[in-house]
């Protein structure tokens, strides 16, 4: 299952768009794979230009994105994020990001990493400069904000989907069934003709039975219980008849258009 089966993509990336400028923190959403399934808001040069620029970087940075859960700190000294999109106990993937400093940059620290990934020293720090500065307090309650919001909102999305698939499937149900009673009330019409030839044949047996006097006793008999099996047939071709008037009437409920427009309404 993939979140993009079922959720508007639009609301949702209007969601990761407005939290990421009022946070400005950056943010991204993954599948299990590691795929992007959304825009990246407020990426830094530092993070994509440089670190991730770098070969070394760029490894160091994978192993962060693998092995990070909820908000920490990542080899570079920034705070990221990373919080799963769950539905139904699913997995489905993460929203990551952060990419800002918890406080004030130690700009040596800071070119010891440029040099251990091998990127110039003067740009990574012109780079950090721009990076944003958020107290790790307030980095955490976004972060879980931002899990909070996409969750509840792609769960609703699923179950609106599942809702819908489920009023699908019984208008589908509800218009087979339609066609079922009507192929039961034709085939009870068909009936009711066969019991009117047995009633007549009944008689016209009685008739022929006591015309052959003795000789036609077995033949009375038969006839008798002709006309058994043709009152029989008829109390339960009435039985039938009422039941299948019960179920047109709840079908006829349940097929109200007005209804079925109201349900299927996303």
């Amino acid at each position: 299952m993939k979140i993009q089966e079922f959720v508007n993509m639009d609301g949702f990336e209007e969601l990761m768009h407005n939290w990421a400028v009022a946070t400005g923190l950056a943010t991204v959403a993954v599948d299990n794979e590691g795929n992007y399934i959304s825009e990246c808001y407020n990426f830094t040069d530092f993070c994509i230009k440089y670190t991730r620029g770098s070969e070394e970087g760029l490894r160091r940075c994978m192993r962060c994105d693998r092995e990070g859960k909820g908000v920490y700190h990542c080899h570079a000294g920034l705070i990221d994020f990373s919080i799963d999109l769950v539905v139904k106990g699913e997995k489905l993937g993460s929203v990551i990001g952060g990419q800002v400093l918890p406080n004030d940059p130690d700009e040596e620290e800071f070119r010891r990493v440029a040099k251990e990934i091998g990127v110039n020293e003067d740009e990574y720090i012109a780079a950090l400069n721009k990076v944003n500065v958020r107290t790790e307090e307030a980095i955490n309650a976004a972060a879980n904000l931002l899990g909070q919001i996409i969750n509840d909102y792609i769960n609703a999305e699923f179950e609106r989907k599942y809702v819908k698939s489920i009023v699908v499937g019984l208008k589908e149900g509800v218009e087979k069934t339609s066609s079922i009673v009507a192929e039961i009330t034709q085939s009870t019409q068909e009936l009711k003709k066969l019991q009117s030839r047995q009633k007549i044949l009944s008689l016209n047996a009685n008739v022929e039975a006591a015309r052959a006097g003795e000789q036609g006793k077995g033949f009375s008999v038969v006839a008798l219980e002709v006309g058994k099996i043709s009152e029989s047939s008829s109390i339960a071709n009435a039985r039938i008849e009422k039941l299948v008037q019960e179920i047109s009437q709840v079908v006829s409920n349940m097929h109200d258009e007005k209804k079925f427009e109201l349900l299927m309404k996303d």
